[in-house]
Parts: structure tokens; C-alpha cells; sequence
């Protein structure tokens, strides 16, 4: 298991990747979008930050989380259920063939994992 990325839910996606790019010296990497929902990853020495847009007048950071690379989702999902850990969200499988799935942690943080094809 390798991380993978952070993510944040922001109020104006052009607005944050510049102040990203610009101030900070992360470069865009890729777009998805998902269930109509574009997210931009920038990266930055092997650093990654996922933006998403917010959906809703909701606060800022509700679906912010941090995401774990794993070899092979299944065998992670069939270890949570072993664990008597539940999902939270997912599993989805991303356009580019990307798959994920959401876990709660012990103070309801969000973590995903993540396999990449």
C-alpha cells in the first residue's frame, strides 16, 4: 500500500488550481470526471492533490480525504470485511479504469483506496 493522494473540496476549481500552480509549484497531472463531477490532480515531487468542485452550500471539506494506492481492491475490500469494517461509499469504477472505494476511520475521517489500472 503506497499513498496516493489528498484531497480537497474547493469553491472555484480554476481559482485553487492557480493559486496551486502558481504559488505552490504543483503542475496538473490529469482531469476525471466522475458522475459528472470534474476533479483536477495536481502533483508537486511525488506529491499529489486531488481538487474537487463543491457540490452543494454545504462546508468546505466534507469530502476531503486522503487516498491510499493499493495492488488489488478486491483483496483490500475482502480484508475491511474480514475486519468487520464497513464501507462508507463505492466501490466505483473511474472512466479511465481507475477503481475505488471509501472506508470511515475511527473519528469518521475519510480514507479511500484506491487500485490504478
Amino acid at each position: 500500500m503506497r499513498f496516493h493522494h489528498f484531497a480537497l473540496e474547493v469553491s472555484d476549481l480554476t481559482i485553487s488550481k492557480t493559486f496551486y500552480e502558481t504559488f505552490l509549484g504543483f503542475n496538473e497531472s490529469c482531469r476525471i470526471l466522475f458522475e459528472n463531477e470534474e476533479m483536477i490532480f495536481l502533483e508537486q515531487n511525488g506529491f499529489r492533490l486531488e481538487l474537487s468542485q463543491k457540490k452543494s452550500d454545504g462546508e468546505i471539506g466534507e469530502r476531503t480525504h486522503f487516498c491510499f494506492e493499493v495492488d488489488n481492491l478486491d483483496e483490500k475490500m475482502k480484508e475491511m470485511r474480514e475486519r468487520d469494517i464497513p464501507s462508507f461509499e463505492g466501490p466505483y469504477t473511474l472512466d479511465n479504469g481507475w477503481k475505488t472505494i471509501f472506508y470511515l476511520g475511527p473519528d469518521k475521517e475519510v480514507i479511500e483506496f484506491l487500485e490504478v489500472i
